[in-house]
């Protein structure tokens, strides 16, 4: 049997120019480090679903990436996250949306799949699910980083401006991650911070299933990055595994197909990691960069940024 694990910490949030030696160093140690969370998993026989949730808490727990502590701000200057998780097995899901407090949204959605009778869940009722199964929660100051707060202010000077910012990294940002285990199942995570000055109640690719998040055990899984109205538009993630069973194109193909021919030319900028139910992954980007890595039983880690 084999095992893989593919993450990515955002797509087309990546200005070469601007990144310093010192920062590059610490989103690749913070890729490093998730990676490594679930591939311990994955090397000790646990499940695709277990990989998945520890290596995006890893990613939650960073400042520099959009979820959990690393969020960004609603215009209102608050958070709302989404997550949402997929277990290809039996194709069992949990989402959230609007979420704050929980320190670690995707291991909410986790509670939503196993702990109650629903699939998807917004509002007050995801704090009583949190503190009902001690979920750790986090005050607000917590979740403050002067970069997002930065890039918010500026956002909303453009906006009484009449302009909108050429930045991507204002409608791009999420974490996600896909694996297949030992015993052949695959699953995907995804959470995120949204839209820098989205409205507030917005919601993006990531917890919609078949959006931003998807998982077979007839094809593969996916974790997607990017425009999220786009990327909901067309359903990417879904698409992936469709051309997969439909078209019999191998994952590679598939994920590249959606990526570059059906989101790009329709401003749909940003990337999706993949991979198959066997082991093959694949982690296409039509932006300037995504922050990615790849590991599995039949080949050695990979890190990118560009």
């Amino acid at each position: 049997m084999t095992y893989a694990l593919a993450i990515h910490g955002g797509a087309g949030t990546i200005d070469k120019s601007k990144m310093s030696p010192q920062l590059e160093k610490e989103y690749i140690k913070g890729l490093e480090d998730a990676i490594y969370a679930g591939e311990k998993i994955l090397k000790n026989n646990g499940s695709a679903i277990d990989a998945v949730c520890a290596a995006v808490c890893v990613l939650e727990d960073h400042p520099l990436f959009n979820a959990g502590r690393g969020a960004v701000f609603t215009s209102n200057g608050t958070h709302e996250m989404d997550a949402a998780l997929m277990d290809g097995k039996d194709q069992n899901v949990g989402a959230v949306a609007g979420a704050f407090g929980p320190k670690n949204p995707i291991l909410l959605a986790r509670k939503v799949m196993e702990e109650t009778d629903h699939a998807f869940i917004i509002g007050d009722t995801l704090n009583d699910i949190a503190n009902s199964h001690n979920l750790v929660i986090k005050p607000k100051e917590y979740f403050f980083t002067q970069q997002r707060w930065d890039a918010l202010q500026e956002t909303l000077k453009l906006k009484q401006e009449g302009k909108v910012s050429d930045d991507p990294a204002v409608r791009h940002g999420t974490v996600g991650a896909v694996a297949l285990d030992e015993k052949g199942n695959v699953a995907a995570a995804t959470s995120t911070g949204g839209m820098t000055g989205k409205l507030p109640g917005r919601v993006g690719d990531s917890p919609v299933i078949g959006g931003g998040t998807f998982a077979s055990n007839q094809t593969c899984a996916v974790s997607a990055t990017g425009y999220g109205e786009i990327f909901m538009r067309y359903t990417a993630a879904a698409d992936v595994s469709s051309r997969m069973k439909f078209l019999n194109e191998d994952v590679q193909t598939a994920a590249t197909h959606i990526v570059m021919e059906e989101l790009l030319p329709n401003d749909g900028t940003g990337g999706l990691i993949a991979v198959d139910i066997y082991g093959n992954i694949s982690m296409p980007f039509n932006s300037s960069g995504m922050y990615r890595a790849s590991v599995s039983s039949k080949s050695d880690l990979v890190v990118a940024i560009f």
